[in-house]
Parts: C-alpha cells; sequence; structure tokens
C-alpha cells in the first residue's frame, strides 16, 4: 500500500510518500515548498494571497501523487501553528477543500508535540530528557523519562513568526535579538512546565536540522554527525551578528532558504537550553509525519 502525508506548516508545506507493509514503512519521496504562510498572516487572518498560496502548492503536490498513484483516501494532509494561530481557521479550510478537493485535518498543540516524540522516537534511543521542535509557527516541548512523555506543550511562537514580528532587516540586531529572547521566555515562562535540568535535548524538526548542518560546516565536523552542543549555538549567534555578504556566506552555502529564519530559530535554541541548563541536541531524522504515520495511519486500519 501506498499512502502520502501532507504537512502544511507555518513556513514550508512538506510532502511525504510511503509504501508500508505489515507495519513497516519505507520512504518514496520527500518534497517540501517554501510557503512562507506566517508572511501572510495579518490581524490574526491568513489573507487571500495566503490561502492561494497554500492551494498552488497543493495543487502541485496533488499532481505529483498522481503520478504515483495514491488514492484520495490513502493521502493525508494536516495543519499546525499555519492554520492554529488564526482566526479564520474554519473559512480556510473549507477554501482549501474546495479548491484542492483536500480535507485539511487541524491538530492541536498537545497533538502536535505528542506526534513529534512519537516520530522522534523511532530514531533517537534516549530514555530521558526533552524533545523541542521549532517550528516556524510553533514550538513544541515534550519532557520524557524512561522513554515516556511527562507533558506535551506548545508555544504559539517559532522561527518565522518571530521573525515577521521583531526582525526589520535580514538578520536581527542585538536589540532585536533581545526582545526575541524575551519573548521566548515569556512563553516559557507560562508552560506548565518544571524548570529542570534536561542535559540533552532530542531536536526535532527543519530549524533545529538546518542549525546541524550550519555547525557542522562551520565548525569542521561530519557532515552526518547529528549532535549540537550549545556552545557551538552561542558561537554561531555570536558569528553571524550582521546582514553583510561575508557574514551570511555560511548561511548561504548551506541553507539559503533559511536566510531570514535561522536566527531567530537559533535564538528559540539557545534560550531553551539556557532555561533547562541543556548541554547538546540530539537530532532526530524522524519527526511529527512520521509520528502521524504510526499512530493515525497503521493503528488506524
Amino acid at each position: 500500500m501506498i499512502c502520502a502525508i501532507i504537512d502544511l506548516g507555518s513556513n514550508t508545506i512538506r510532502l511525504c510518500v510511503y509504501e508500508y507493509n505489515e507495519s513497516q514503512m519505507k520512504s518514496l519521496l520527500e518534497k517540501k515548498a517554501m510557503a512562507g504562510l506566517a508572511n501572510y498572516i495579518k490581524n490574526e487572518k491568513l489573507s487571500n494571497s495566503g490561502v492561494e498560496r497554500a492551494c498552488e502548492i497543493l495543487k502541485e503536490f496533488s499532481d505529483i501523487l498522481k503520478n504515483f498513484q495514491v488514492k484520495k483516501e490513502n493521502t493525508h494532509i494536516f495543519a499546525t501553528a499555519s492554520l492554529r494561530n488564526i482566526v479564520n481557521t474554519k473559512e480556510v479550510i473549507g477554501i482549501i477543500k474546495e479548491n484542492t478537493g483536500f480535507e485539511v485535518e487541524l491538530l492541536s498543540g498537545e497533538e502536535e508535540a505528542t506526534l513529534d516524540f512519537i516520530g522522534a522516537t523511532k530514531s533517537v534511543s534516549s530514555d530521558n530528557g526533552i524533545l523541542v521542535d521549532i517550528g516556524g509557527g510553533s514550538t513544541e516541548l515534550v519532557p520524557f523519562a524512561d522513554k515516556k512523555i511527562q507533558a506535551a506543550t506548545s508555544m504559539p511562537i517559532g522561527s518565522l513568526n518571530l521573525y515577521v514580528k521583531y526582525v526589520k532587516k535580514i538578520i536581527p540586531k542585538k536589540d532585536e535579538r533581545e526582545i526575541i529572547k524575551q519573548a521566548v521566555l515569556e512563553n516559557l515562562n507560562t508552560l506548565d512546565l518544571k524548570k529542570e535540568t534536561y542535559q540533552n535535548i532530542c531536536g526535532v524538526g527543519g530549524t533545529i536540522r538546518a542549525a546541524a548542518k550550519l555547525s557542522n560546516h562551520i565548525f569542521g565536523l561530519p557532515k552526518n554527525n547529528t549532535n549540537i552542543e550549545v556552545h557551538h549555538i552561542k558561537q554561531i549567534l555570536e558569528l553571524i551578528h550582521n546582514s553583510h555578504k561575508n557574514t551570511l556566506t555560511p548561511i548561504l552555502q548551506n541553507i539559503p532558504d533559511r536566510v531570514h529564519t535561522i536566527i531567530p530559530g537559533l535564538i528559540i535554541v539557545e534560550t531553551i537550553m539556557d532555561y533547562f541548563q541543556s548541554e547538546n541536541i540530539t537530532v532526530s531524522k524522524y519527526g511529527i509525519r512520521e509520528g502521524y504515520f504510526y499512530e493515525r495511519i497503521l493503528k488506524g486500519e
């Protein structure tokens, strides 16, 4: 059986096509499109242009799925903060259905965090720690012990919406960085989480994967290295301090599509690591899409 999952995110929209048999999955295709939907939010509403952008990408993905002969009933599309953090959610979901034929499932922050954990634990073996998923419009945190969830929480801030709200140019200035950090701290303090020490973070999502790629390049580490140390995060933030061409070169060479969001994302990472006195991040290659596959598709059969 072949199925598809589309993750309609605030920064990117991703398509994953899987083949599965006897509860085992194999990835056949992964494709992403930079949508930047957070840029289209005004007065807490996703604008018509934003809806059109989402529909445009979904129609492109629909053509790809036809080539794979994936049936409609085997195509699953979900949205997270991209549609969760707006006031016209129901209207947008209706327009997407009318224009693309896709039924969009809206995930709550707790559901997103839980599915992140289910997916990540398929590739990361840590028994204890805290999972962190930094997206474009939200950040999920899941402390866990003995491989069991202690809490599943979400903050309505991410690398893209913090950039849109607080940064005037490409790279945030010193005062803008401080404002972003304070916004992260304020949101952390609203969560029902104990301020404990978590030495290890299980990192999920595009921002943290991009941070690993950038860190490996800057510090001469193997490309397949999946660990990021807190002092490397701090050094990158010091190195990339302005929008000059020479300063931006490492980003442009490695993660050009995240040139405007990686620094806000790294500020979120640094603030969380300081808050929980974490020392390193282990990056998981799996996350919410794999969690959705195992929890909603395989268990739903």
